[in-house]
């Protein structure tokens, strides 16, 4: 991230105001509604004229909320709020229209704490209506469209159906982020429903179907997406679409809303308009409490045009002295990500077989293998290997050359004193072991816990768990072993995500009855079906044992799931075993060739 540098006006900061009830000037309060009518007078009335307008400008003044220049019909001028007139309104931050008939004045309070708004009227009519901008409001001759009182029911809204749910599958989203987003779709319908809330409160829905057409409803409150997430959060993050907004979270970061209109095609040249004339940015001014109270305000829109226009908008109206520009990585040599679902955070690869399969040897040529193209650094937490056979397996898969005169060698000379040196320089500066060489048994959030120590010293790119049944796994008398294996995938899934580090978890099939030799299913791994419910990708590793059905050298590769199409897709491959090399050769796509597609992604 860079600080975004462009020309800026300064912030309006709004101080915020005492938090005390109107003056006591003897006018009553009640909820404007919709079936309330503004009275229009008709010739000849003689409540019309000048006198309405006095009349009006004599409750304002009781009420300390006096217009910054004498009173104007049929114009929108400053004054103190309504509802915190006089000295503790914090600044002229409310906005007056009056009628051109005099009678009625209608307001609106930009102040986020506040959102007040309501009509004043002359004296022949009803002292004071008030309602929040979620309730209905005016019509008409004020310009204010009705709100309207929005429910999952009259919008006819239901849970998300598998169809939706593997859509947002597909862009690495869980259930669980929908959930707590309020993400739904419409009744039997393949469409998506964002709902909009303030203070839990549903205020708009936008919709979304899988042609990618958009549409909202029409007397919706205009409020970012996400708003009621960044209520006291010092750094704010702000995306350009609600995909991004949930993206974010999937990454660990529920501090971000998304713009609720998009971006605009260009940078204006024009002058910053007052805050009660910027329509298209009015969400801004109406909730600035949230933006002055955070320390840097994270600009993370897309990366085409209109998304850096909106940047540079959003900057000048929140000050470009706190904000932050994201650079999205690279998805090959001429292409960036476009925003933030493109980049898919750090993934959980769960790896499964039968013993003695080769799951292990797998993952370490594979580790070399990234190390060699992308220079990648790993953290090993391998608890069925000793340090000095894991060195020396890994060294020969790096030199190439056995590292005893021993069989598996074939004619090839061992590794020399120099090589030998170079490799465990190699070794120092690619892996970083997470062990437990006393009697104490490690738990996964031990190993979590070292590997984001990790993360942050050595810049780590993977971390191998290996197996799940060497572990400590006390738990809960109350608690079942399905809860706990959510529990802990869910911990291990959000560092991945967080820390943009990519996990392999190897997990043992449970012992199976009368096996004739077939790969396993993946969900016959034991402990639980949440290993494949909730992992990004599943991987089983098979090696023949029977002459009759092949080379027992082979070794099955079978991608069972793939979360991130843009990673790779479903599909299995044959590679050969060698014991020296592990796993050389391929048919089609291998898996190694498989997971460096996905993980040059990734990084």
């Amino acid at each position: 991230m860079q600080r975004l540098n462009v020309s800026s006006r300064g912030p309006m900061i709004f101080q915020r105001a005492a938090n005390q009830k109107m003056n006591a000037t003897g006018i009553s309060l009640r909820p404007f509604t919709s079936s309330d009518t503004l009275f229009t007078p008709g010739k000849g009335d003689s409540r019309n004229g000048d006198a309405q307008l006095d009349s009006l400008q004599k409750k304002l003044k009781r009420l300390n909320t006096i217009p910054q220049s004498h009173a104007l019909r049929g114009q929108h001028q400053k004054c103190l709020c309504l509802q915190f007139g006089g000295e503790n309104a914090g600044g002229r931050n409310h906005s007056l229209f009056i009628l051109q008939y005099g009678n009625l004045a209608w307001g609106q309070c930009y102040r986020a704490y506040c959102s007040w708004s309501g009509m004043i009227q002359s004296a022949c009519m009803p002292a004071l209506l008030s309602s929040h901008l979620d309730t209905a409001r005016c019509t008409s001759s004020c310009g204010v469209k009705a709100r309207q009182h929005f429910t999952e029911a009259n919008l006819h809204l239901q849970q998300v159906s598998v169809e939706i749910c593997e859509y947002f599958m597909e862009r690495g989203i869980s259930l669980e982020t929908l959930r707590r987003n309020g993400v739904m779709q419409r009744f039997h319908k393949p469409v998506i429903a964002f709902t909009y809330r303030k203070n839990g409160v549903m205020v708009n829905c936008k919709y979304r179907d899988l042609q990618k057409r958009f549409w909202q409803e029409k007397l919706g409150e205009k409020i970012p997406y996400g708003l009621d997430d960044i209520k006291g959060a010092r750094d704010i993050i702000i995306v350009e679409g609600e995909i991004d907004k949930l993206s974010m979270e999937e990454a660990g970061y529920k501090n971000c809303i998304s713009v609720p209109d998009g971006a605009p095609s260009k940078v204006s040249v024009k002058d910053l308009p007052p805050p009660e004339q910027d329509k298209k940015y009015e969400y801004l001014w109406k909730f600035r409490e949230y933006f002055d109270q955070a320390r840097h305000i994270i600009l993370a829109t897309d990366a085409d045009e209109p998304g850096q226009a909106l940047a540079a908008e959003l900057a000048r109206r929140l000050g470009q002295e706190r904000c932050w520009r994201v650079t999205w990585p690279q998805i090959t040599q001429d292409k960036l990500c476009k925003d933030a679902n493109e980049v898919v955070p750090g993934e959980l690869t769960i790896v499964t077989g039968v013993p003695n399969s080769g799951k292990s040897e797998w993952i370490d040529a594979l580790l070399c293998n990234l190390n060699h193209h992308q220079g990648w650094k790993f953290a090993l937490c391998s608890m069925e290997n000793k340090v000095a056979d894991h060195a020396r397996k890994l060294l020969e898969k790096h030199i190439r050359k056995p590292f005893f005169n021993v069989k598996y060698g074939s004619s090839l000379p061992r590794i020399n004193t120099d090589e030998l040196e170079e490799g465990k320089q190699w070794l120092n500066k690619t892996f970083y072991l997470i062990r437990c060489e006393d009697d104490v048994i490690p738990s996964i959030k031990w190993a979590i816990d070292l590997a984001k120590t990790a993360v942050l010293r050595h810049g780590i790119h993977g971390l191998v768990l290996d197996p799940y049944n060497e572990f400590d796994h006390q738990r809960a008398p109350s608690q079942t072993e399905t809860e706990y294996v959510s529990e802990v995938l869910t911990m291990v899934k959000r560092f991945a995500q967080s820390h943009n580090c990519h996990v392999w978890f190897v997990a043992h099939p449970r012992q199976l009855q009368n096996w004739k030799g077939d790969p396993p299913n993946i969900y016959e791994i034991s402990g639980s079906s949440h290993f494949i419910n909730k992992c990004d990708n599943a991987i089983v590793i098979h090696r023949n044992r029977d002459p009759d059905s092949g080379p027992l050298d082979e070794v099955k590769i079978l991608v069972r799931k793939v979360r991130n199409k843009l990673a790779g897709k479903i599909g299995e491959t044959y590679l050969s075993y060698n014991r020296l090399f592990c796993l050389v050769g391929d048919a089609g796509l291998g898996c190694g060739e498989f997971t460096i597609q996905l993980l040059q992604f990734l990084h």
